[in-house]
């Protein structure tokens, strides 16, 4: 491992969504924290709430796992 976040989470869309890449490749766009733990479960990687804090695993770019804009 390079040092790096695992998992990106990039700053929320005009439409709320956040776009998540795990290992640099892109795996979709998150409208809430479950989609987040969903995109990890799916790459076989930890997805617990102890796991969304974690900054070994998760990088959290315009705001932290608590921060979804209210959909429109």
């Amino acid at each position: 491992m390079d040092g790096r976040p695992a998992v990106v989470v990039f700053p929320p869309a005009q439409d709320g969504g956040r776009r998540v890449t795990i290992h640099g490749e892109s795996v979709g766009t998150a409208y809430t924290l479950f989609d987040v733990l969903e995109f990890l479960h799916q790459a076989h990687l930890p997805a617990a709430d102890t796991t969304i804090d974690d900054p070994e695993l998760i990088e959290w770019r315009g705001g932290g796992p608590y921060d979804w804009p209210n959909s429109v």
